[in-house]
């Protein structure tokens, strides 16, 4: 019983991951905001960060990486406009 709960809990903790990075891309293509806006930076991180923690815990290994990835370059595009901001 637990399993299925924590397994229905982390599919939705993916597809709640995978709706922002959507979200992002949908914005982002229809030139709402661009990819070096904090906003899509932050979808892209969260989505992607959320996705990560779903691929670790289903030994999704090669899903895991292209996530964390993800979520690095996100993390870094970040801190990167704040550099520049300060």
């Amino acid at each position: 019983m637990l399993a299925m709960f924590i397994d229905m809990n982390t599919e939705l903790v993916a597809y709640l991951g995978m709706v922002l990075i959507l979200v992002a891309f949908f914005l982002e293509t229809r030139n709402v905001i661009e990819s070096k806006s904090p906003l899509y930076l932050v979808l892209m991180a969260v989505g992607s960060g959320l996705l990560a923690i779903r691929a670790y815990l289903i030994d999704e290994w090669a899903f895991f990486i292209l996530e964390i990835a993800w979520f690095l370059t996100a993390v870094v595009g970040l801190l990167y406009l704040n550099r520049i901001a300060q």
